[in-house]
């Protein structure tokens, strides 16, 4: 599946769920389904910095494209990492830096997090670019 299709299933995915209580209990829902990081996953390394809760996203790289795992320790900020690591795992560092986060708009999740809370997202999505660039560089080596 590529990302445009994993996107599109995403804000499909929210554009069924008409009330913003019942969407922030599919995010939650999407964070539970996460699977386990790894251990060497939640070092300090892997830790995003500007979050108010624990957040780690774990890169891998296999065959040119990027894997992410990811945990956090607060119910809603898991969900949206799992968003995150559901559109973006799976891709070449070069879908991911050509993927804007547009689907965040679509699905209206800006306007519905607090300040502390969209800075996190902000530094999510900030985290995963530099992955991608990073392994970008590596590959052309």
């Amino acid at each position: 599946m590529s990302i445009g299709d994993r996107i599109e299933k995403l804000v499909g995915d929210f554009d069924g769920i008409k009330e913003w209580e019942d969407r922030y209990k599919h995010i939650i829902t999407m964070g539970k389904s996460l699977p386990a990081i790894c251990k060497e996953g939640q070092g300090d390394q892997f830790k995003i910095k500007g979050c108010q809760s624990q957040v780690w996203v774990y890169p891998g790289l296999k065959d040119g494209v990027i894997h992410f795992q990811a945990d956090s320790d607060a119910a809603i900020v898991k969900g949206i990492v799992a968003m995150l690591v559901t559109v973006y795992s799976g891709s070449t560092p070069d879908e991911i830096l050509a993927t804007r986060p547009d689907f965040l708009e679509k699905i209206g999740i800006r306007e519905h997090l607090s300040m502390s809370r969209a800075n996190g997202l902000s530094s999510m999505l900030k985290q995963i670019q530099l992955y991608a660039y990073a392994f970008k560089a590596k590959m052309s080596m």
